[in-house]
């Protein structure tokens, strides 16, 4: 017998949470958001950074949040992460008089302290995996990697349900011991008013792009070492890379170094509203990432008639069938990005597989059928079975 009671409007009154978050993180999360306030009139939000700034501003949720300061020494890295999560902790305690149940979303894995209160409060935990913490450090090459994956098994224990968004997730971070709690179930939607092919912008057939966060664990510096292997096959192609993070003076400055400046253009944070314009210029979009969960670029992409060429991980094999709805490739080495970027650019059938990945978004990324996914969620038997 399900012990919460509705709300006045017939409802739960549900809370997200994330770590703090950076500008990437927002869109993902407005997501989220979107999809729950058509399921619950009574939602709000704890983040962190960014993340807290942006949402502030939407009086349509009730907004909490830190700032948290990354540290290099790992020992004072530690310390902070600890005060975050007791911070996130303590806002937790002061919303949760008006939630019966709290999602865990981007970073949500390794909260053990604000999943740990939420359960001795007797609320239902709901963690939906963005992405794996774990995985996410590992391919970075962070030492606490390790940690991470401890935080992430003992959240996974926690929790009510698992929300991730394609079955492959499972074996691919390693989830298999939790599927018995397990709801495959993607957030993502897309406005097809926004994201379309549009004729009046002129693509460019020889136009190469990356758009997303400068980090290690995207492969960014794998494209980027592959463009003058791509050059000496097809000196007539271009690149852009759109997007911030860490690696962004090492990459100019490895352009600078091999004189690709006349063929490499690397452009800085876009606002989201313009992502469709920058998709239609575009005849090809990079994905060279060693870990993901469904990248929102991806789907975008193939909504734009951009084709997509990325590695098998996450959720994309699900998506990006080879030569079907995009292309796939082995692995993000620079020489394997290059051999596949010739063999895209050489493909007789473009037209349709792009005509396939549009059908597809369509049939599957719309706003009605991400709500029904997460109505069976939040009244489904895990929640209040």
């Amino acid at each position: 017998m399900n012990k919460f009671s509705f709300n006045n409007e017939g409802n739960f009154n549900i809370g997200i949470i994330t770590s703090p978050i950076s500008q990437s993180g927002c869109i993902p999360t407005s997501q989220l958001l979107d999809i729950i306030r058509g399921i619950s009139k009574n939602v709000c939000l704890i983040t962190g950074n960014y993340g807290y700034e942006y949402f502030l501003k939407d009086h349509r949720i009730k907004t909490y949040g830190i700032y948290y300061r990354n540290r290099k020494n790992t020992f004072f890295r530690v310390c902070k992460y600890i005060q975050a999560q007791l911070q996130i902790s303590s806002l937790l305690i002061k919303a949760s008089k008006n939630v019966e149940i709290w999602i865990f979303f981007i970073g949500g894995d390794s909260l053990v302290f604000p999943m740990a209160v939420a359960k001795l409060l007797g609320k239902k935990v709901i963690l939906s995996f963005a992405s794996s913490s774990a995985q996410t450090h590992a391919a970075s090459k962070d030492d606490l990697s390790i940690i991470l994956k401890f935080l992430s098994n003992f959240n996974c224990r926690l929790t009510d349900c698992i929300v991730l968004y394609s079955e492959s997730l499972i074996n691919e971070w390693d989830l298999k011991k939790y599927q018995n709690k397990i709801i495959i179930a993607p957030r993502h939607f897309l406005d097809f008013n926004n994201y379309k092919m549009n004729e009046e912008i002129q693509r460019n057939n020889n136009l190469v792009g990356y758009i997303g966060r400068l980090s290690r664990e995207k492969g960014v510096m794998n494209f980027v070492e592959s463009i003058p292997i791509i050059l000496k096959e097809n000196p007539n192609l271009e690149f852009i890379l759109i997007g911030d993070g860490a690696l962004k003076k090492e990459i100019e400055l490895y352009i600078e170094k091999n004189n690709l400046q006349h063929k490499v253009k690397v452009k800085g944070w876009v606002q989201h509203e313009k992502i469709p314009d920058c998709l239609n210029k575009l005849k090809l979009l990079i994905l060279p990432s060693y870990t993901e969960g469904l990248p929102n670029i991806m789907i975008e992409a193939m909504a734009c008639n951009t084709i997509v060429l990325a590695t098998p991980v996450g959720s994309i094999p699900s998506i990006i069938k080879d030569k079907e709805t995009g292309f796939i490739m082995e692995t993000n080495t620079p020489k394997c990005i290059s051999d596949n970027v010739i063999r895209v650019f050489n493909d007789p059938n473009l037209e349709n597989i792009l005509n396939n990945a549009n059908s597809y978004v369509k049939e599957n990324f719309s706003y009605t059928s991400a709500l029904k996914k997460y109505e069976h969620i939040i009244y489904g038997p895990f929640i209040i079975g």
